[in-house]
């Protein structure tokens, strides 16, 4: 299973290393097909619009080495004392993660407890991708062209 407790371990202890718990801070882990764990987490900008999702450096680690991503999972310190919380990745993240493939697995909270999460496949998580209606789409995208 490309994510697991390991994995999300991961990312919490990058959080709670780089923010020492900070209110809504976060961070994400992704596997990589040779199993190798990447971490990487997202400034604050004073420019919204210009931030980045905690997963991008790790995407862009990913690339450079020339690896496929796995797994994916992004968590978020909770306010108060509510613990780490489990975030689906974004639209631009599955966009970015559909690159590898729609088999890449990735956490998504439980709703009756964001604590809490499942692995699910990319193409469980967004079924009607627009990219599946060409079915000549190689697998995984290898984002060279």
């Amino acid at each position: 299973m490309a994510v697991d407790q390991e994995l999300v371990d991961a990312a919490i202890a990058l959080a709670r290393n780089r923010f020492g718990g900070t209110a809504w801070s976060g961070a994400a882990a992704l596997r990589l097909d040779d199993g190798t764990v990447l971490t990487s987490t997202a400034p604050d900008f004073p420019n919204q619009a210009v931030s980045l999702c905690h997963e991008t450096g790790a995407l862009c680690e990913a690339f450079k080495l020339g690896r496929r991503v796995t797994g994916s999972v992004c968590v978020t310190a909770a306010d108060g004392d509510r613990g780490y919380w489990i975030l689906a990745p974004c639209g631009v993240c599955q966009e970015r993660l559909f690159s590898h493939g729609p088999d890449v697995e990735v956490a998504v909270p439980e709703a009756a407890d964001p604590r809490r999460w499942r692995a699910l496949r990319l193409r469980d998580v967004q079924p009607h991708w627009w990219a599946r209606v060409f079915p000549d789409t190689a697998w995984p995208f290898d984002g060279e062209g």
